[in-house]
């Protein structure tokens, strides 16, 4: 079984690397970088405005007092 390779061996590898050398990584590692944050970004969520509308009109200020005289309120 493989030994998980950590950052900070990883990072001490990276400084041995030439200038030049340090360019080409980061270039290469770059666009994996970003193409993984993107798919971790969540989705946009709904706001509960527009899941609301979906319902029908709201009640008018006249069926909110005639249901909480029904109701006792």
């Amino acid at each position: 079984m493989e030994k998980a390779v950590t950052f900070e061996e990883v990072l001490g590898l990276a400084k041995r690397l030439s200038p030049l050398d340090k360019v080409r990584l980061i270039k290469r590692i770059a666009p994996e970088i970003e193409q993984e944050l993107v798919a971790a970004q969540p989705r946009p969520r709904r706001s509960l405005w527009g899941l609301c509308a979906g319902l029908g009109p709201a009640p008018s200020a006249e069926e909110i007092d005639r249901a909480r005289r029904e109701d006792g309120l």
